[in-house]
């Protein structure tokens, strides 16, 4: 089908053969993911919409898609207005909108493989008002109607060596069978890709930008498992790497494997699992158990081994930032610099190390008022060019063997105007906030996040979008629990205890729609901060990104002395980390950007 129109009425034509009078559709997979593989971007195919969140409700008569403030900008741009309604969230909610929609006693369907059971019972209370049902719908009417829809990916699994994972999967899958016995349950449901790549110590390639592979697993409290995947991923290197104590079946299985629980205590993530494992436990009769997965915490808190392979990461990654920063203050005043070169110069860069697996995300490349849409990507229809009197964020990251990088750079091109200079300002003190913070233990994300927003709430300015967001060990780039956001909202997480070992991003920012983007963003590594005479346990940030921050952005008189101590030594850090990897013109740039700031004010 050539349009989205004529998909959206191909839709409801479907609907109309199966008896239904709307659907639901998110974006998501089987597995409760961000990204998701090619053959499950029903969304995107539907609405045009390529956001990393959101959701759509399609009526007979009217359709609605729901993002968040992040995509306000986005959604806009690339989905249809004459067919499509524009909802934002958490102001509205799709069940609180089908409670004011849904036609009277009208079946309202959904794919319980794509939505969390939370939801369903929302959705199904809310329509009770309007006389209406909520009907899971096994076969998705969309799958029906996208006659070209990709195949879910083939590819091999890959074995994720013990001296970058640090521990052994015989020992995770112990310690979850330890859990399992204090929690007096006999197995447990790992439907999240990155919980079962961690677990086993494996990586894949089905979702782009996240090194996963399409699977399910069932530990069990002798520390024995189940893993079931697709018979052609699997390869000899990886039955050796399991050993006798995880059993392989067809990844189809898993639902049938589900139904031999009966009589068992299963733990299960409502938050990472989807409705239909929920309902087929309980319809085996099984005694389920709502709970966190009991991979999500240790995850989350890097070992030793994962740490140095970030920090070894993260070298590399700061030579290749570093070398295009030099690159675009180079070509951008020709005028002719874009969007997608740049873009492509920055992989290209990246890609001169055999480390790198792929990106950790589609890079976020805007310039003027591109940069303003919060998670913009540049494509051939709307790239535009690095204009003089303009701003341009760039906002990347590898997927390296060892480790996860993101970060954002923002830049001048030509001269910037003196309110471009202070809302950057603003964005710096903010980002220097948190990367000073001192904080005791217990303490949320959520009580950190105004620390970044005072600089911008001061001048009457805001982000919609949290500060910060966990990563991955050559995993998601955006892993939970913690988040520094704030509390409540469309972030999850932000009530999440900081513990020493987890990594965050530090990314506030300042958008103008219409006219430029700011955010500045490296990522930070929470950990025990010794303070004489404390009477608590305390903990801060180590910072972990190493690229120069454009001074031509930087109004010095704003800041504080110990704002300027800060970047000064960052900076000098930068060229100590940066500078032995780097040629000696690139290192003679990066010094003239290392500069200190403090130097020229006191001239």
């Amino acid at each position: 089908m050539s349009s989205h129109a004529d998909r959206l009425a191909a839709l409801r034509r479907q609907l109309a053969e199966q008896s239904l009078d709307g659907f639901v559709v998110p974006l998501t997979d089987e597995h409760m993911s961000e990204y998701v593989g090619s053959y499950a971007q029903r969304l995107a195919w539907l609405t045009g919409f390529e956001g990393s969140a959101g959701s759509a409700v399609v009526l007979p008569e009217e359709a609605a898609i729901f993002t968040d403030g992040r995509y306000t900008l986005q959604v806009r741009s690339q989905v249809d207005g004459e067919h499509w309604s524009y909802q934002s969230v958490p102001e509205t909610s799709i069940a609180g909108w089908l409670k004011e929609h849904a036609p009277e006693g009208g079946r309202i369907g959904y794919d319980p493989w794509l939505h969390r059971r939370d939801w369903v019972t929302q959705a199904t209370e809310a329509l009770k008002a309007r006389g209406a049902t909520l009907v899971a719908v096994r076969d998705n009417p969309i799958d029906r109607v996208w006659a070209d829809r990709p195949e879910a990916s083939k590819a091999t699994l890959v074995v994720q060596p013990e001296r970058l994972a640090g521990r052994s999967s015989a020992a995770k899958r112990q310690e979850i069978a330890d859990w399992l016995t204090g929690q007096g349950a006999d197995a447990a449901v790992l439907a999240a890709l990155d919980s079962i790549a961690w677990t086993f110590n494996v990586r894949g390639t089905d979702v782009s930008h996240t090194p996963v592979a399409l699977a399910y697993a069932l530990v069990h409290a002798d520390g024995t498992a189940d893993l079931f995947v697709a018979g052609e991923k699997v390869t000899p290197e990886l039955t050796q790497h399991l050993g006798n104590g995880v059993r392989l079946h067809e990844r189809a299985a898993f639902e049938g494997a589900l139904a031999e629980l009966g009589g068992k205590t299963v733990a299960v993530d409502a938050e990472r699992s989807v409705a239909a494992i929920f309902e087929a436990l309980e319809a085996a009769g099984a005694k389920v158990v709502p709970v966190r997965d009991p991979t999500v915490l240790p995850r989350a808190i890097k070992n030793e081994a994962e740490l140095a392979g970030h920090r070894t990461a993260q070298a590399r990654d700061a030579v290749a930032m570093t070398r295009f920063l030099k690159w675009v203050e180079e070509q951008a005043p020709g005028g002719e610099l874009d969007e997608l070169t740049a873009s492509d110069k920055l992989e290209a860069l990246r890609r001169e190390y055999p480390e790198l697996k792929d990106l950790s995300f589609d890079s976020i490349s805007g310039a003027g008022p591109n940069g303003a849409i919060v998670h913009y990507r540049s494509s051939e229809k709307t790239n535009r060019k690095l204009e003089s009197g303009s701003l341009y964020l760039i906002d990347s990251g590898g997927q390296y063997e060892d480790g996860t990088t993101d970060i954002t750079r923002t830049v001048a091109v030509g001269e910037p105007t003196a309110e471009m200079r202070d809302r950057f300002t603003r964005v710096l003190q903010g980002h220097i906030a948190i990367a000073t913070a001192v904080f005791p233990k217990g303490t949320r994300g959520g009580q950190l996040d105004s620390f970044a927003r005072r600089p911008l709430w001061e001048a009457g300015l805001d982000y919609a979008h949290g500060t910060g967001h966990g990563v991955g060990s050559f995993l998601s780039v955006h892993e939970g629990p913690q988040r520094i956001s704030p509390p409540g909202g469309a972030f999850a997480g932000a009530d999440e205890p900081l513990q020493a070992g987890m990594i965050l991003s530090n990314e506030p920012g300042y958008y103008k729609a219409g006219e430029y983007g700011i955010r500045i963003e490296n990522l930070v590594l929470v950990v025990d901060r010794q303070i004489a005479g404390a009477e608590k346990e305390m903990l801060g940030f180590e910072t972990l990104t190493f690229s120069p921050i454009d001074r031509r952005l930087i109004v010095q008189e704003m800041l504080s002395a110990a704002e300027l101590q800060w970047l000064d030594a960052y900076h000098a850090e930068v060229l100590a980390k940066v500078g032995p990897g780097l040629g000696a013109e690139e290192r003679a740039w990066l010094e003239a950007q290392c500069r200190p700031l403090g130097d020229e004010r006191n001239a």
